[in-house]
């Protein structure tokens, strides 16, 4: 992976081949830029993730959810999840319409989203990742890294994994396969 495609693996936008052509210190400078501009545009989205975070916290969920699902964007809930933390997350994560929530979750981390999962109802946790599984594999393997045993069982017991030892061989989630499969 050159040095561009791991500064904007996190946007999913594909780094045009021109910019791949770049030397080292070329494709550097591009990223360094690249992470400039975004921290500018972004100058306070922290302290107003943290102030939405605080203000629905007054707002009963029946009146927040819908007003999320149909006003807010994913990216915009994960932010303030993210300044929220994942006691106060949890709250709105089993109340979430399942297909929100799993596009929410794509822009946490996949260490919060296990702990998450972790915390949520059972019932909700396992729908989403049953879902997560059928509709964004690689991202449920991400998080699954990092589940405790309890839940790492049930993804084993909703997983199919390759077959072919080559496959998994140069496979990028392969340890947590390997974790999967010695549960199955």
């Amino acid at each position: 992976m050159s040095i561009l495609e791991g500064t904007l693996s996190w946007t999913s936008v594909p780094v045009p081949p021109v910019l791949k052509s770049l030397g080292l210190q070329e494709q550097q400078a591009v990223a360094d830029f690249a992470r400039a501009v975004v921290d500018e545009k972004t100058d306070g989205f922290d302290e107003l993730y943290q102030a939405i975070g605080t203000i629905v916290r007054y707002i009963p969920h029946f009146i927040v959810i819908p007003l999320m699902v149909d006003h807010i964007r994913p990216q915009i809930s994960a932010g303030v999840c993210r300044t929220m933390g994942v006691e106060q997350a949890i709250h709105y994560a089993n109340d979430l319409p399942l297909e929100y929530f799993s596009e929410v979750s794509r822009h946490l981390d996949s260490e919060m989203m296990a702990r998450i999962l972790e915390k949520m109802k059972r019932n909700h946790a396992e729908k989403v990742i049953q879902y997560e599984l059928r509709h964004h594999l690689n991202h449920m393997l991400e998080i699954s890294g990092h589940l405790e045993n309890r839940m790492l069982e049930f993804v084993a017991r909703q997983v199919t994994l390759p077959d072919r030892p080559e496959e998994l061989e140069t496979h990028p989630h392969r340890e947590v396969i390997e974790k999967l499969r010695a549960l199955q």
